[in-house]
């Protein structure tokens, strides 16, 4: 089951933690165990990767005040929640709050596993996803005013005449300008300058 990344167990009772930790031990899968909420936080570092298994009701910060605090922080952890059967409508609650997955008291291990599973895999796509956002803005952002005005419109399918046009600038200026921003862009067909358009609206989307 080895998935990169760690398994961040916080449940304020010892022999669930023991036992979790024997599980994913079985299985080769990192992880780290936590006794509160509190301590999980005072610990947390964004760049891990990972997913948490966090008990809805704990003493002290609960497993939904965790939550709340790691959204405020702009955490992309993905959040599987161990609950009680009286804690359904908590659980369902925090799912809308962002949790991947909430899992009911007992509980087969084998569907912990596939939660824990999913939940590593969801964060590994996250953290790719915005890694290649960010390489995407900084390509962008690169592009002078006029060049990015240029690039939308050229993306858009309008030809250079039709850009110096609108833009009151000759088209041997666009010309230029479209060469800058497909150097800078790393592209070398009109069908790529397209795709990055395409690209950049799709990542956006998502954010």
């Amino acid at each position: 089951m080895t998935k990169k990344g760690t398994v961040f167990i916080v449940d304020d009772d010892e022999g669930v933690r023991e036992g979790l930790s024997l599980l994913l031990e079985a299985v080769e899968q990192p992880c780290e165990l936590y006794s509160s909420a509190i301590d999980f936080l005072e610990a947390y570092d964004p760049s891990k990767r990972g997913c948490l298994v966090l008990d809805i009701r704990m003493p002290g910060m609960s497993g939904l005040d965790l939550q709340e605090a790691l959204n405020e922080r702009e955490s992309q952890l993905p959040i599987i929640f161990i609950t009680g059967h009286g804690d359904v409508p908590m659980a369902v609650d925090a799912m809308r709050c962002g949790a991947l997955d909430f899992i009911r008291k007992p509980f087969r291990e084998q569907d912990l596993l596939d939660s824990i599973n999913a939940a590593l895999e969801y964060d590994a796509g996250e953290r790719d996803l915005s890694l290649e956002h960010q390489a995407l803005c900084d390509r962008l952002s690169s592009l002078t005013e006029r060049e990015s005005e240029v690039f939308h419109r050229v993306a858009a399918g309008d030809r250079s005449r039709e850009i110096g046009i609108a833009l009151g600038i000759s088209e041997r200026t666009v010309e230029a300008h479209r060469a800058q921003i497909m150097k800078k862009l790393g592209a070398r067909t009109l069908a790529q300058l397209v795709r990055i358009e395409f690209d950049a609206e799709r990542l956006a989307g998502r954010r």
